[in-house]
């Protein structure tokens, strides 16, 4: 079954594309209720997404809301060369990078080793929190080539446009990504 926010087709029968164009096309006129209908839209996905970059909520929900004024700002110069996600994920990706560099140091590691100590977690439960614990190691461009690809489904040529750098650029980090996780988490499982 595919989810709501992946189907193709959207209620009013137009592609999930054509409906988010439209919608550009009305908040380039200043629609606020078409911005509102954007941003319901797009909130819960770019949550996810932002928060592999940064643990913080509060540094999260910030960079959503510059990447919002950002879409308000330049929606009509939107011009259809991606798609409508490729280009507000770019926008948030880079929002959240310069944010970054602003905010400081990222908060203390939770220690995994006594969060695991505590409760008898399920082997599904433990693998998620392997690999979001593998993930977060690896270096943000990584970390971020990843996310993108595996947990939103972008193509590398997608995901090119976002990080605005080249296509091989980014199956090279997917390549690295790849290798460090596979160290990470066997060192992360521990001896048989």
């Amino acid at each position: 079954m595919i989810s709501a926010e992946h189907d193709p087709r959207s209620a009013s029968g137009g592609t999930t594309e054509e409906r988010e164009c439209a919608l550009l096309a009305r908040i380039a006129g200043r629609d606020s209720a078409a911005m509102k209908e954007l941003y319901l839209l797009y909130h819960r996905r770019l949550a996810r997404f932002l928060m592999r970059i940064t643990t913080r909520y509060d540094l999260a929900e910030e960079i959503i809301n510059d990447t919002f004024w950002v879409v308000w700002q330049h929606a009509g110069d939107f011009r259809g060369a991606s798609r409508v996600s490729t280009w507000i994920l770019g926008i948030a990706y880079r929002r959240g990078l310069k944010t970054l560099r602003y905010a400081g140091p990222p908060p203390a590691d939770v220690d995994v080793e006594a969060e695991a100590a505590t409760e008898e977690p399920t082997q599904r439960a433990e693998l998620r929190e392997w690999l979001d614990t593998a993930l977060q190691r690896l270096p943000l461009e990584q970390r971020m080539v990843m996310e993108l690809a595996y947990h939103l489904g972008h193509s590398c040529e997608e995901i090119a446009a976002i990080m605005q750098c080249p296509t091989n650029t980014v199956k090279t980090r997917m390549f690295h990504a790849r290798r460090k996780l596979k160290t990470l988490l066997t060192t992360l499982a521990g001896p048989d």
